[in-house]
């Protein structure tokens, strides 16, 4: 959500972010105008409801010479005031539907451009070469009897799966890890609802331009998630937090679902696009003005989890085009997947400013007693495609998986051994 005030101080600030998510920069002028008329109308409407009483307190002073005139007066005053007021309304109305509308801003330094124009600002480890030909996530996990994607479709339908056997253990294994580094960094550990209200989906922005990727229950008026981004933004809507609370860290372990709409025939084998998993997701509440610097908190949390697995990644600044409707700034970090030969996202952490905040009403108090807009952030810290490239890269000739050192005491065992 678009702050107007900040909006009317400097509006080339939209336009260059709108130029830079490749949309249209003239919805900042729009958005001007429809301001300027709202405000016009809404002073109208005060002037005359003014008069209005102004007249009304004259007709019991008036003599009877005068109370006809003023009594015709007064009817015409209310017409007059019952149409300015509605026409504020209407514009009110028009210019939130605008607001609504309106991308986060970019921040300052993001690459410019869509999918393909992310900047690679860090590469770590570099990808093994492998003295045999190396099996694919599903094949392993079928032989080590960790993942069953035919039974899963037969229960559920495509991209759906079962986690069997060492396969359940180490993405619990995985999950309890990152949690745990979460608590002790400081973060509160959250299990959230998953299925929530239409203004939490909506005040978190999945919805509008992604609502083909949201499941919606019609019967009962609810969303589930997509993310536990959502449900822990709106933990706090509509209040006040004190200042010396923040900032405000949680972490949530939920299960996650996606339509996965329009991504047919893409990364449909295995569990790497699906519409059901499970995450560890940071999300924090801040003063904007720490923000940025909590950002880089969060990547470097998330650098952390990913060292720990041994797994070789990089860190990718993603293009404003590809941000979303919150993010103000995103960083991916993509784990190499050695049978494909290429970076596949693992992490993804996005500053969201004071955009989701204003749309739920979160708000803190500053040192001088004033409310305002609180920014949140959020950041992943382990998900279930995490398995794919922990089960390729430590992968064995014989179809054996080293576990990586940091996670053999969470699951209990070095190797995982394919099943007779």
């Amino acid at each position: 959500m678009i702050d107007l005030r900040a909006l009317r101080e400097d509006p080339e600030r939209l336009r260059a972010s709108q130029r830079a998510r490749g949309e249209d920069p003239s919805v900042a002028d729009r958005l001007l105008e429809l301001d300027a008329e709202r405000r016009s109308a809404l002073t109208r409407f005060e002037t005359l409801r003014a008069e209005q009483k102004s007249v009304g307190k004259s007709v019991s002073k008036a003599s009877p010479e005068e109370r006809e005139a003023l009594l015709a007066k007064a009817k015409g005053l209310a017409a007059d005031v019952k149409a300015a007021e509605a026409e504020a309304d209407r514009l009110a109305g028009e210019l939130a539907t605008v607001v609504a509308g309106i991308p986060n801003i970019v921040e300052e330094g993001a690459p410019e451009g869509g999918v393909d124009d992310f900047k690679v600002l860090d590469t770590v480890g570099t990808p093994r070469t492998f003295d045999f030909t190396p099996r694919d996530h599903l094949e392993l996990g079928e032989k080590l009897g960790a993942i069953d994607m035919e039974r899963g479709a037969k229960v559920s339908g495509s991209r759906f799966y079962f986690l069997t056997g060492v396969g359940a253990q180490l993405e619990l294994a995985l999950l309890n890890m990152a949690m745990n580094q979460a608590v002790a960094a400081g973060f509160t550990p959250m299990i959230p609802p998953v299925l929530v209200k239409p203004e939490t989906m909506e005040g978190t922005g999945f919805l509008g331009s992604h609502a083909d990727e949201v499941y919606r229950l019609p019967a009962d008026d609810l969303y589930l998630v997509g993310t536990s981004e959502v449900p822990l933004a709106g933990y706090h809507a509509g209040e006040i937090l004190p200042a010396d609370s923040l900032p405000n860290r949680y972490v949530g372990w939920s299960p996650c679902f996606r339509r996965e709409a329009g991504s047919y025939g893409k990364d449909t084998r295995g569990i790497i696009r699906v519409h059901q998993f499970n995450k560890v997701e940071m999300f924090v509440y801040t003063h904007p003005d720490q923000a940025h610097e909590e950002h880089k908190r969060l990547l470097a949390w998330e650098r952390e989890m990913l060292d720990k697995l041994e797994l070789p990644y990089r860190v990718v600044d993603i293009a404003a085009g590809d941000l979303g409707t919150s993010a103000a700034r995103k960083y991916d970090c993509e784990a190499w997947v050695p049978t494909q030969e290429t970076y596949r996202e693992l992490t993804s952490t996005s500053n969201c400013t004071e955009f989701q905040a204003r749309r739920l009403n979160v708000r803190f108090r500053d040192e001088d007693g004033r409310s305002r807009f609180a920014a949140t952030l959020n950041g992943t810290l382990a998900t279930t495609r995490w398995i794919v490239a922990i089960l390729e890269n430590h992968q064995q000739e014989d179809g054996s998986v080293v576990v990586p050192e940091a996670l053999r005491p969470y699951l209990g065992r070095d190797v995982l051994e394919p099943i007779a």
